[in-house]
């Protein structure tokens, strides 16, 4: 399926190079493989490989042409879906808990950044999350409230301090510290790098078509070998064919616009990340080549629009948008794309063991902070392979309850 169309951003960026070497024969069998080879299944074979274990990582592209060259590259411990809110609907235990696992995720991936041999534009930057309209004000305090008392942190701004540190006035903010952006793309390719320097077996343009557990093996048919592992991690993204079923899983059309670089964006708070309370929401970010990447207007359709056209007036309004809120700066259109992107119903990760199928595991990181969602989530996986108790696998299962619906893992590949 075609995961975004228009011209991609990251792509025009991208100064490293990666020479896949793909082995001309799989070896006899790998202690696991993982499917796909994108930010979830880099992250997983990194901390697999961290256990000594032997990797390969199949992509059914080339490395770097799925959803990662779409990523916009926010790092926020924050969700789409507030604390306060996820208290009400998973407890106060797990939701401080998924919270702290998405902060300390942050940690994670700038360690993994510090090992990798090249410069991937990854730097800690606050969030400010402003109230769209008066009535989202009190809904802002509660938030900041429970995030301070749970030890994030952050800071309330009311409508004058807000006006202080930026160009633009609204009712209210939290903003969030200990952030980070990045440049995903390059964080892949290095990554990658990284993983085949330390022995992991790269196989691009290798579909999988097939799977069976045979003789205490999962077996795996692709387009191109047969191979054989002990565990394997599915990390396939927004590939429905291979994913939950729709009743599951909402799939989405959002939009990106990134201007061409701006001289000057002084009266912008230590360029912090920005975004809005109203949905769906309008985001910010600046980049390192000193451009503005603008997002949002998301649909509920399940595939990127082809028409070019459509794609441009999109990114005209989120130019408008983020013009209202920059007054001050002069802003043209560099480059535009749609893409597609998915959610739980509780808007919380699929991460766990298939229950039939034999070591079968899933990272599938729905939901708006899908690269942090992949950071924690190959820990846990790493930790299941490795037959430790994890107790954070229960709030992100599969199989978990959302509301009084079960999520059939009957439905996953």
């Amino acid at each position: 399926m075609k995961l975004h169309n228009g011209t991609l951003y990251w792509p025009t960026t991208n100064t490293i190079e990666l020479n896949v070497k793909t082995p001309k024969q799989p070896k006899k069998q790998y202690d696991a493989i993982v499917i796909g080879g994108g930010m979830s299944g880099c992250l997983t074979a990194y901390e697999l490989i961290k256990q000594g274990l032997s990797v390969a990582i199949l992509e059914k592209r080339k490395f770097g042409q799925g959803s990662t060259s779409a990523n916009t590259g926010l790092l926020q411990y924050s969700n789409d879906f507030m604390l306060s809110e996820l208290i009400q609907q998973i407890g106060e235990k797990d939701a401080v808990r998924f919270y702290q696992l998405c902060f300390e995720a942050l940690d994670d991936i700038e360690k993994i950044v510090n090992e990798l041999p090249h410069e991937v534009d990854f730097l800690r930057r606050p969030s400010i999350y402003y109230a769209s309209d008066k009535c989202d004000a009190n809904k802002l305090r509660t938030e900041y409230e429970t995030l301070y008392m749970n030890h994030f942190p952050c800071e309330f701004w009311d409508e004058s301090t807000l006006s202080f540190y930026m160009p633009f006035k609204k009712p209210a903010a939290i903003v969030t510290f200990r952030d980070a952006e990045i440049n995903p793309l390059k964080f892949i390719t290095s990554l990658l790098t990284y993983l085949q320097d330390h022995g992991v077996d790269l196989f691009d343009e290798t579909e999988v078509t097939d799977t069976s557990y045979e003789n205490q093996l999962v077996q795996l048919k692709t387009t191109t070998h047969l191979f054989k592992a002990k565990d394997v991690v599915y990390t396939i993204g927004y590939e429905t064919k291979q994913n939950a079923k729709k009743e599951d899983t909402i799939f989405n059309r959002s939009y990106v616009m990134v201007t061409k670089p701006i001289e000057t964006n002084t009266h912008w708070h230590e360029k912090a990340m920005v975004w809005e309370t109203k949905r769906p929401y309008l985001y910010l970010r600046t980049t390192a080549e000193g451009a503005i990447m603008a997002g949002g207007m998301d649909e509920n359709i399940a595939e990127a629009t082809v028409d070019e056209k459509d794609i441009e007036n999109y990114a005209e309004k989120l130019l408008q948008q983020t013009q209202s809120l920059f007054p001050h700066l002069e802003l043209e259109v560099d480059c535009c794309y749609a893409s597609i992107f998915a959610q739980s119903k509780d808007q919380l990760p699929f991460i766990g063991a298939h229950p039939k199928k034999p070591h079968h595991y899933y990272l599938l990181g729905y939901g708006g902070n899908g690269t942090v969602y992949s950071a924690l989530g190959s820990k846990i996986i790493s930790d299941l392979i490795a037959g430790r108790e994890n107790d954070d696998a229960r709030i992100v299962s599969p199989l978990r309850k959302v509301g009084t619906d079960s999520l059939p893992f009957s439905s996953i590949a």
